[in-house]
């Protein structure tokens, strides 16, 4: 992969939750591009290695480690070793989350013959635990990391933390009900935490990706033989650009956010990145 634009990350330690996925795979390789010592954390051991493998192979440092971002005692352990090879926290971002399918909707729109359709998993049917492990993910998954590595930035020159929203932070998609107001609540948090955290010099920002093919959505938007799905066209009709975003096309937004230089000034924003779906009223 080739980086759009060249900042220097060097000495800068970058910690990534969810960074063997599709997405968090890219941005933890851009980092290290770019000079920083990556850390990669996630569930997977073996994907994990892979991404780190890739990074050296690549001439960058990395490190990795399978963590619970759910487990502040898990977090901190992980903390420790980060000192002891990496050195303190510089970057953080946090990608780490994902939707349930319990905590999703058969249909967009409910009719009430689908009380009695037991094939069909309507709003009343929705499992409570399954949405609250999905905030859970979503947004502790993002509390818990930032107090821990959190800790390192204060008062540390060009410190910054970047969340992973979503653009259903900004328009409710259908049938999930639960992840879309789990990332409004990560758009929020963002905001709080900008502004509580104004005073100690760490700048905090996320980016709202659109409609990225990755192994959570897979289901959603292929059909078993590969072919978009009804709800993907869909989305598709609703995006000017009328594709799917590629993974690299993160990488500049995330290179401008975590450079000093370049973003200074920039504090408690959500940057879309979705081809325009936000701005398409459908008409």
């Amino acid at each position: 992969m080739q980086i759009p634009f060249h900042i220097n990350l060097k000495n800068k330690v970058a910690v990534v939750t969810g960074g063997s996925g599709v997405l968090g795979s890219v941005l933890s390789k851009a980092l290290a591009q770019a000079g920083a010592k990556v850390v990669v954390l996630a569930r997977n051991k073996e994907k994990i290695d892979t991404v780190v493998e890739q990074i050296k192979e690549q001439g960058g440092e990395a490190f990795g480690y399978s963590v619970d971002v759910l487990n502040k005692t898990e977090l901190e352990a992980v903390h420790q070793k980060v000192l002891e090879v990496a050195g303190p926290c510089s970057i953080l971002i946090n990608g780490a989350g994902g939707n349930h399918a319990k905590a999703t909707t058969s249909k967009e729109f409910f009719n009430v013959e689908d009380l009695q359709d037991g094939e069909q998993q309507t709003f009343f049917d929705l499992d409570s635990e399954s949405v609250g492990g999905l905030f859970n993910l979503n947004f502790i998954g993002t509390l818990l990391p930032t107090q821990v590595f959190g800790k390192d930035m204060v008062d540390q020159e060009g410190a910054t933390v970047i969340n992973v929203s979503s653009m259903n932070a900004y328009r409710p998609l259908t049938k999930i009900p639960a992840y879309s107001g789990a990332k409004a609540a990560i758009s929020n948090f963002t905001q709080w935490l900008a502004v509580h955290f104004s005073k100690v010099g760490i700048r905090v920002n996320a980016i709202a990706p659109g409609f990225f093919l990755t192994e959570q959505n897979e289901g959603l938007m292929l059909k078993e033989n590969g072919e978009l799905s009804e709800r993907a066209n869909k989305i598709l009709s609703q995006t000017p650009l009328a594709r799917f975003g590629e993974p690299e096309e993160l990488v500049g937004t995330l290179l401008w956010l975590v450079d000093q230089q370049s973003s200074s000034f920039v504090n408690g924003i959500v940057v879309p990145i979705d081809g325009g779906f936000s701005a398409y009223s459908g008409v």
